[in-house]
């Protein structure tokens, strides 16, 4: 299959998913979402023992989710909009092979919570990334608020998403959020070479290991995920969610009241 702004792009057996709206700095809107899930599905089935997510163009891996589709969601459509980053961020968890972030610029909001539901995350020198949707007056809707304290504790989950902290590459590798950091011209060729490494290992024995890993998922992870969902769409119609993306729009500070 084919999309406009994703592509699937294989070397062996290693897959590249790669969001490609460098223009909008590979913003997440519907189509994209959809075009991901496809092409998930595609990678899956056709064998794929290793996959790579990033980002075209050298300022962002996804800089979040499409603010102007966003800004004018009443709660019903915002629950089938957190529905569908969540359909994503989980089949990127459920992956049949392992996945890796390759985190090469922006990556805040959505493209923050993608980045989580991978297995690794390798990040470039000038990545920033960061739970800010705080500021749009709404929380994590795709899986932040269960993922971030996960990977990086309680304590600097609650700071980045109740300030809406934005990490630099070294601080977030500190914290927990990136394995690795290197040079921006060295990004593909770790990454490249991580994920040959992990396709040369037994593909049923990697599986099998992924499924047992998640298996901490399946009890309060899996009723907090459901909750969130809920919590994300409940706040679209409310007067901060209204300025905060309106603001955001017009790229100027929100006034809450």
């Amino acid at each position: 299959m084919s999309w406009e702004t994703v592509q699937l792009d294989w070397d062996g057996a290693v897959a590249t998913l790669t969001v490609d709206r460098p223009d909008a700095l590979n913003a997440l809107n519907v189509p994209t979402l959809e075009a991901m899930g496809e092409a998930l599905t595609e990678a899956a089935d056709d064998g794929a023992r290793a996959l790579v997510l990033t980002g075209a163009g050298d300022d962002a891996f996804i800089a979040g989710a499409d603010i102007a589709y966003m800004q004018d969601l009443e709660t019903p459509k915002a629950q089938e909009w957190g529905e569908l980053g969540h359909d994503v961020a989980d089949a990127l968890e459920a992956f049949p092979a392992p996945t890796i972030a390759a985190v090469n610029g922006y990556a805040f909001g959505g493209g923050c919570e993608m980045a989580m539901a991978c297995d690794l995350r390798v990040a470039s020198e000038s990545a920033l990334i960061g739970n800010t949707e705080i500021d749009l007056g709404i929380i994590p809707g795709w899986g932040g608020t269960q993922r971030l304290p996960e990977l990086v504790g309680d304590e600097t989950a609650r700071r980045m998403i109740f300030l809406g902290e934005r990490l630099d590459a070294e601080s977030a590798a500190e914290a927990g959020l990136f394995g690795e950091v290197v040079a921006d011209e060295d990004l593909e060729d770790t990454v490249t070479d991580l994920a040959e490494q992990l396709a040369a290992k037994p593909a049923v024995a990697m599986r099998a290991a992924k499924q047992a890993i998640n298996q901490r998922h399946e009890g309060p992870q899996a009723a907090g995920l459901t909750y969130e969902q809920r919590a994300f769409a409940s706040l679209f119609g409310t007067p901060d969610q209204r300025e905060g993306m309106t603001a955001f729009v017009e790229n100027r500070d929100p006034e809450f009241e």
